[in-house]
């Protein structure tokens, strides 16, 4: 089991603005590089207190990239139905340059109704420009003289500038939110994948991952060398009581303003988000201590941790990255970096790296 750091802002202006929030992730991704850690990765979102602060994960991975070394950093995810893939992969190999080859990809649908509708956008095209976006940057990495021909987008022919780092690109990442058959589609195209144990119950996990090692399999890919990212929030004080009370406090304000971003839904169906009408009623039913009960989030003492996350190895396998956010919501600077230090002093040595 490997561990990385995720970066998911869901908090309004009054609570912190801005430039303290990318001035404590840097400070955050620095101490998680001399933990060992193995990423930090950040969102697209945009407009919205849900993850608003994080309208291009390009830019502040750079800003990190730029003061680290050695950890990897992860877009978690980016939206090819945003950007034309010409831009979306030009910026991502530059970012991969600036790093000195320690990007990994991650590829996203998006899901909130009115940012499609920002940007101009339909729903229904989502997963196709999905599907187009991912196939046209791994062509402009890995090939010269591109000519390509898709449904939205027709171009070349073109040789990208710079070219990466990495050997045809980085890795590539498929998030995935609850769907098995997109688990399996991912895997049998060699992607890695993404997922948010918080959003589904622990059995959706246990057969999306079941459907992905199967599929990833089945395609002959090397045994071993798919990557799978469980994100969580964590919550970790040697006192269990104020540890709980914040997560509730932090999970709760999750809750609201995910609901407020998602209320679109009300208005809104698309016969490629099935169910999603249903989401804000689903989430004003959350309750955190049943979330903690089903493993849905890391809190507590670091030896609860402990146990929650050898519950998650039982179920889910020994080859995983677990992807923590020690500063969900508005937390204060000095509770996410004591979050960060019990985690990688008393929880991740306990745990031996995923075997690759």
């Amino acid at each position: 089991m490997d561990f990385g750091l995720n970066f998911f802002p869901v908090f309004t202006p009054d609570h912190k603005p801005a430039w303290q929030f990318y001035r404590e992730v840097i400070a955050l991704s620095r101490l998680a590089e001399e933990y060992g850690f193995e990423h930090v990765q950040t969102v697209e979102h945009y407009g919205t207190p849900y993850g608003g602060y994080s309208p291009d994960p390009v830019t502040l991975l750079s800003a990190i990239a730029a003061r680290t070394k050695t950890i990897r950093v992860a877009t978690g995810a980016v939206i090819p139905a945003f950007t034309h893939p010409l831009q979306l992969a030009s910026k991502l190999v530059m970012l991969d340059n600036i790093s000195e080859g320690r990007l990994d990809v991650g590829f996203g649908r998006a899901w909130l109704p009115q940012e499609f509708g920002w940007l101009g956008v339909s729903l229904d095209e989502s997963r196709r420009r999905f599907n187009e976006g991912i196939e046209a940057c791994r062509r402009l990495w890995s090939e010269q003289d591109v000519v390509f021909n898709g449904e939205f987008h027709s171009f070349g022919p073109v040789t990208l500038s710079p070219r990466p780092v990495q050997q045809s690109g980085p890795p590539v990442f498929v998030a995935s939110a609850s769907s098995p058959d997109s688990c399996a589609a991912a895997g049998k195209a060699g992607h890695h994948l993404q997922v948010v144990p918080t959003i589904v119950g622990h059995d959706v996990v246990v057969k999306m991952l079941a459907a992905y090692r199967a599929a990833w399999a089945d395609a002959g890919h090397a045994k071993g060398a798919a990557r799978i990212q469980l994100k969580y929030n964590c919550y970790l004080s040697q006192d269990r009581e104020a540890a709980l009370r914040r997560g509730e406090e932090l999970e709760n304000n999750h809750v609201v303003l995910m609901s407020e971003a998602a209320e679109g839904w009300a208005r809104t169906q698309s016969d490629q988000y099935e169910g999603y009408d249903k989401l804000v009623h689903k989430a004003r039913e959350y309750d955190f201590r049943k979330a903690l009960a089903n493993g849905k989030i890391l809190a507590g003492t670091p030896s609860d941790v402990v146990a929650q996350l050898d519950t998650a190895r039982e179920a889910f396998g020994d080859d995983l990255c677990i992807s923590i956010q020690v500063n969900p919501g508005y937390t204060e600077y000095r509770d996410a970096e004591q979050t960060l230090r019990l985690f990688a002093e008393e929880v991740a040595p306990l745990f031996k790296p995923a075997e690759r």
